[in-house]
């Protein structure tokens, strides 16, 4: 049996990483700017179980004013992160942690990381509460969108393969975003700019069936 104790993280190539979320991942889609992955691996036998990856913020001009002060390449986005149904409860919040303190050894001009819960199909960020993630977003989703021909796409996604006038006309899916922040630098937790939200605000959402209680969100 897989013990959380038993999972090595270290940092692999983006082809490997790449592979691994577009089989794993809910979206089966992988972000192009990712440039800093980490895989989770056991090792005995060797495999690896988990893809946590990251990279500057799809709208990094709009997010960077989030943490006034925040120079341009002091943030990183977490974009991706895809684990195997086999690892055992508590391996996502462990392998952040990991992953969090190797940024901060290796990166230290990273000052704070951002992510982004998916509660239209995927989870609410029960993984970044337990991480020591702040909330600090939801928002009703319109940029997760569904084509007539079942088609999904984010709104950064159209605008990049030039799609944006039909995506307009495109259905939002039913849920919410909810955007989380962690702080490397504990001291620029008081150039927030935005308000930390009770988790309790969770609860009064109307999410659709099943993403409250999803396994691994």
């Amino acid at each position: 049996m897989i013990k959380v104790k038993d999972l090595r993280v270290q940092r692999i190539d983006s082809t490997s990483a790449n592979n691994f979320i577009k089989t794993y991942h809910y979206s089966g889609k992988v972000v192009p700017n990712s440039m800093l992955h980490f895989g989770v691996f056991v090792e005995v036998p060797r495999r690896l179980m988990g893809v946590l990856s990251f990279g500057p913020s799809i709208n990094k001009k709009g997010t960077i004013n989030a943490v006034s002060g925040t120079g341009w390449n002091e943030f990183i986005e977490l974009n991706r992160m895809a684990f195997h149904n086999n690892l055992p409860k508590n391996s996502e919040s462990r392998c952040i942690a990991i992953c969090l303190r190797l940024i901060k050894k290796h990166a230290p001009h990273v000052k704070w990381v951002i992510s982004f819960a998916d509660a239209t199909q995927c989870g609410t960020g029960t993984i970044y509460r337990a991480s020591g993630f702040k909330l600090v977003g939801i928002a009703e989703n319109t940029a997760l969108r569904v084509s007539p021909t079942g088609e999904q796409m984010h709104v950064i996604q159209a605008h990049h393969t030039k799609r944006t006038k039909e995506f307009k006309h495109w259905k939002p899916l039913k849920g919410y975003q909810l955007k989380y922040i962690y702080f490397l630098d504990k001291k620029s937790e008081a150039n927030l700019q935005l308000p930390i939200i009770p988790f309790s605000e969770i609860d009064k959402l109307d999410l659709p069936e099943g993403v409250r209680h999803h396994k691994r969100g």
